[in-house]
């Protein structure tokens, strides 16, 4: 185990330094540091306060807008918020926390260097703790999912969707075979969440589109399935609207399959609970998330769910100096009349905690009172494809075209930075003035093959990378160059 350098004191007279140690660089991590900088701006020049933050990607993702980067109107680059940029006056370490004790005030880390070092995991000590390493996806036992499932948490992976879905078209358009070309176009999307629900009526809309461009390939040729073990999709936005989407979907031929469950998709054969069977290259789990690993590598208390036991002032139970909000954190809901209640963990939630985190961090190191956190749920929107969507805010119910409107102002009031708002309004403009790009880049996933090839290495089998080990993180996207996922992203 190697300690990190720790700078305190180190200048005779001078108070010793406090460090803040936030884990994650998400919605909660990224705007909690970028407040605290701004609050404790006097401490950080003088060499009183230091702020830490550790994650695996130098980036924050504004998730809401991956289907539409998958659906290629926006772009990938435009998604992501640099953390060295935003987060000047912050340290940034680029790895990923294994563990916390608490009690001793060390969070073990592994970076990049200490791979290449063979050295072990960096213990990093801190005064105040911030954990927020957001969540994963949540799989279930599926026979084959591991295999050939896909995911759509990351930017990642919607660049990686996307590729993989114009592939497929390819290789609909060149075969010779009926049972490929079939499964080739079959698109199977499991979860009716917004993840899955977004990502699925973007992409169709894409590809909808892209069919245009290919001589034997017809929309109707396309079949997408949505499905969905409750009874309703996008709970989010009520029951009506919800049946609505249905409505939209259906509309659209797409096969929307409530009150379903996969049962199962080895040989790249989605199997139904209804007794369906789907032959598919393309399976895309959306099906929930789950806490991050590291809150059971902590010596903080988990409820049953493996979330941080949080007080309404956003402190963990029990605990001093450790802070929590968003996916990690279980948040008493004051707003509620239902007794227990806890905040939807959601990003409307998670933006509003971070306010409310960062000036009780900052009135807990000058000794002022502190507030409660209490935001009543406002609503939701979402995306149904290009000019379609649904909303259901403050009370009012919209639909169609004004739904979509709204899911655009919406978002692009919250994506961070005035930088990457101005970029992604003028991607959205110049979209509707010239046509869709329809473009796979493949060779983003495989950037050594060609010169491999030409070095003598040969093509690794199918033109495909060798699979990582388990755990590793990997991009999820890998696909061999008939199209097959090579399976999931390691968590």
């Amino acid at each position: 185990m190697v300690k990190a350098a720790n700078t305190r004191g180190t200048t005779p007279g001078t108070p010793p330094l406090k460090r803040i140690l936030v884990v994650g660089g998400g919605y909660v991590g990224m705007y909690t540091a970028l407040r605290l900088q701004r609050k404790l701006k006097p401490e950080l020049a003088r060499g009183e306060m230091e702020i830490v933050v550790v994650t695996p990607d130098p980036y924050m993702t504004y998730q809401p807008f991956l289907p539409e980067a998958a659906a290629g109107s926006i772009s990938p680059r435009h998604v992501v918020v640099p953390l060295r940029r935003v987060l000047g006056r912050c340290t940034i370490v680029i790895g990923e926390a294994k563990a916390v004790d608490h009690a001793k005030r060390t969070a073990t880390v592994s970076t990049l260097a200490t791979e290449e070092e063979g050295a072990g995991a960096v213990e990093i000590t801190y005064d105040e703790l911030v954990i927020a390493p957001g969540s994963i996806s949540r799989t279930l036992p599926v026979p084959g999912l591991a295999d050939f499932g896909i995911g759509f948490k990351t930017v990642e992976e919607a660049i990686g969707l996307r590729n993989h879905v114009i592939e497929q078209m390819d290789i609909a358009s060149s075969t010779r075979d009926p049972a490929i070309r079939d499964a080739a176009l079959t698109f199977v999307f499991v979860g009716g969440g917004y993840a899955g629900v977004e990502a699925l009526a973007e992409l169709e809309d894409m590809a909808r589109y892209t069919s245009r461009y290919y001589h034997n390939i017809k929309p109707e040729d396309l079949k997408w399935i949505l499905v969905e073990a409750q009874g309703r999709i996008l709970p989010e936005v009520g029951e009506q609207m919800g049946r609505y989407a249905v409505r939209e979907l259906r509309a659209r031929n797409i096969d929307v399959r409530l009150e379903t469950r996969l049962d199962s998709c080895e040989d790249r054969v989605a199997v139904l609970s209804d007794g369906s069977r789907f032959p598919t290259r393309t399976l895309v789990w959306t099906a929930g998330v789950k806490p991050a690993p590291v809150l059971a590598a902590t010596d903080l208390p988990l409820n049953e769910r493996g979330r941080l036991k949080c007080t309404a002032r956003l402190s963990v139970e029990g605990v001093d100096h450790a802070w929590a909000a968003g996916d990690a954190a279980s948040v008493p809901d004051l707003t509620s009349d239902k007794p227990g209640a806890e905040c939807a963990p959601n990003a409307q939630h998670a933006v509003r905690q971070t306010k409310v985190l960062a000036e009780n961090i900052v009135a807990s190191l000058r000794g002022a009172p502190m507030q409660d956190y209490a935001h009543k749920y406002a609503g939701s929107v979402a995306s149904l494809g290009l000019h379609q969507g649904v909303a259901h805010v403050y009370g009012r119910k919209l639909k169609g075209y004004p739904a979509w409107l709204m899911h655009r102002v919406y978002h692009l009031s919250r994506v961070p930075t005035f930088n990457r708002k101005a970029r992604v309004l003028a991607e959205w403009t110049l979209s509707g003035l010239f046509k869709r790009e329809i473009v796979s880049l493949g060779s983003l996933e495989h950037p050594r093959a060609e010169f491999e090839l030409a070095a003598g290495g040969g093509r690794p089998a199918n033109g495909s990378k060798e699979q990582p080990p388990a755990g590793q993180k990997e991009g999820p996207k890998e696909q061999s160059a008939d199209g097959s996922p090579d399976g999931p992203k390691g968590t």
